[in-house]
């Protein structure tokens, strides 16, 4: 400011006149740099000069008097703006906003935006982000939120600074999940200008069903992220996408592994008003499955339950398959008891029994009483034991196994192929192969055609046993009988095995001659 000051008498002593231009820069200056009365006194001059300010001008001296903390004198400058026929614009009624705000005047500050809510284009984004600005600074988070609401209905368009103030306001407050999915909904964005292109194209997005289509055949054709970009680029257009649209999605993405993408996409649908359905939930509990994330998982379930969702059975056999694989058997029971309990009609004092048990080691007595109890219901689902069956192979529990393959004969309960799969491997791995040729022959009888490797890890350790040749023989006579390729499906370590049996039969025979 000095070395303007230095410039300003060089133009003077040139007999250089100052303009309202002029004296507008150097006043603003000196209220930048806290020179009120040197900012105050040269506006006086300048009207002595009979040069009258204008609103710009205006503005400055407002924002002046504001930053002196003189907000009522700043109220003023606007009357005096009317008297000289000076229609105030929005950063005039912006600066003074933001004025009542600095000095603590919340309620001054509403009023005034009440008031004149009528002028021009009042107001613009500026005053609603210097509104939530104010509330957030003053604790009042849930009146920011509000307004923020407000601003979207009035077709305003937050700045990253409007989105800052209430996330900033939030996170202090400690609403962190708020938090997120704001930060969730500025990060998306906006942009209509597909949704324009699209419409002249082929492949026409005139309404939701069509967008539903569109989204379905580029997430079937590998273009997941097309598909995502495209929902994102639609955002706040008169196309409103259904949850079973954010579902394709989320089951795009999740499959695609962008599991970051499928939950950026599950909070924009919150955002947007949607509730996640169980399909929704599923299909993120089996996408973090997939990946690994366990922990992740249960804290969705939770969250499920929470929002009154209600989670499917499938949703419950997911985790249960989840908790075998990690050799979690008992985990996956209280499962499957957490999912009975919600069910209506179900003996709550039988499933508090086969809790006890449970917690106790066994295993015959709850089972039974789960099994009855589906029965009496008429609603018995196999899918449960057999999950617990491979997680007692998979957790090496091979007599709770055998003890469970048991109890579900006795109920006449069909294995399925995955569990007869495993426990002839269990069964051959640890050298019970009476048994594993036992679920073999029941696969065989159910019409079950079993992969390759399964066929030729029991042939091979049946012939190095030394099982009785005659039954190895029989054992694929009845595979090629129920449909099986031997020719095809015999490795060749199983033919060289074979062939080496063949050939000592046939020394045998010749030494018994």
């Amino acid at each position: 400011m000095d070395e303007a000051f230095v410039v300003l008498k060089s133009f003077k002593n040139d007999c250089c006149e100052l303009d309202l231009n002029s004296y507008s820069s150097l006043i603003d200056g000196l209220f930048r740099v806290k020179r009120f009365k040197e900012g105050h006194d040269m506006y006086r001059r300048m009207i002595e000069a009979y040069i009258m300010p204008d609103v710009v001008l205006y503005t400055i001296v407002i924002r002046g008097l504001c930053d002196e903390g003189r907000v009522h004198d700043a109220f003023k400058m606007i009357k005096e703006m009317s008297d000289r026929n000076l229609v105030p614009d929005t950063q005039a009624y912006n600066t003074l906003i933001k004025g009542f705000y600095d000095a603590g005047l919340l309620d001054e500050a509403r009023s005034l935006k009440l008031e004149i809510s009528g002028v021009g284009e009042f107001p613009d984004a500026s005053t609603y982000t210097i509104l939530i600005s104010g509330m957030c600074r003053y604790g009042l988070v849930g009146d920011a939120e509000n307004i923020f609401n407000e601003m979207e209905k009035c077709g305003c368009v937050p700045s990253v600074v409007t989105f800052n103030a209430l996330i900033d306001g939030l996170c202090k407050l400690g609403e962190l999940q708020k938090a997120h999915l704001l930060f969730y909904k500025m990060e998306i964005g906006r942009n209509p200008s597909l949704f324009l292109r699209l419409t002249q194209g082929s492949d026409r997005v005139v309404d939701s069903g069509s967008l539903q289509t569109l989204v379905t055949k580029l997430c079937e054709s590998g273009s997941t992220l097309k598909a995502y970009k495209l929902l994102n680029q639609l955002a706040d257009t008169v196309i409103v996408p259904t949850i079973t649209t954010y579902n394709i999605l989320i089951n795009g993405l999740c499959k695609a592994g962008i599991l970051d993408g499928a939950f950026k996409l599950f909070k924009e649908l919150q955002l947007k008003g949607n509730s996640p359905d169980s399909v929704t939930y599923g299909t993120l509990i089996n996408g973090l499955q997939s990946v690994g994330r366990e922990d992740d998982a249960f804290m969705l379930l939770e969250e499920m339950v929470g929002n009154g969702c209600k989670p499917t059975p499938a949703i419950y056999k997911t985790l249960m398959k989840w908790s075998c694989r990690r050799k979690k058997t008992f985990a996956a029971f209280n499962l499957w008891l957490k999912y009975l309990k919600s069910l209506p009609k179900r003996n709550e004092k039988v499933i508090n029994m086969v809790e006890n048990y449970l917690q106790n080691g066994e295993i015959e007595r709850p089972v039974r009483l789960l099994l009855d109890m589906d029965i009496k219901l008429q609603d018995l689902d196999s899918a449960p034991y057999t999950i617990w069956l491979i997680g007692f192979c998979q957790g090496r529990k091979t007599n709770e196994a055998l003890m469970l393959l048991s109890i579900l004969k006795d109920y006449n309960i069909n294995l399925t192929p995955p569990s007869c799969v495993i426990l002839i491997s269990t069964l051959s791995r640890e050298g019970k192969l009476n048994l594993a040729v036992e679920v073999f022959l029941y696969a065989l009888e159910k019409g079950f055609i079993l992969k390759p490797r399964i066929c030729n890890n029991l042939i091979k350790s049946l012939l190095r046993s030394r099982f009785v040749t005659d039954d190895v023989f029989a054992l694929m006579e009845k595979m090629g009988s129920c449909g099986y390729d031997l020719d095809s499906y015999l490795d060749d370590g199983t033919r060289f095995l074979l062939n080496n049996l063949r050939r000592r039969q046939e020394m045998q025979n010749v030494l018994v001659k």
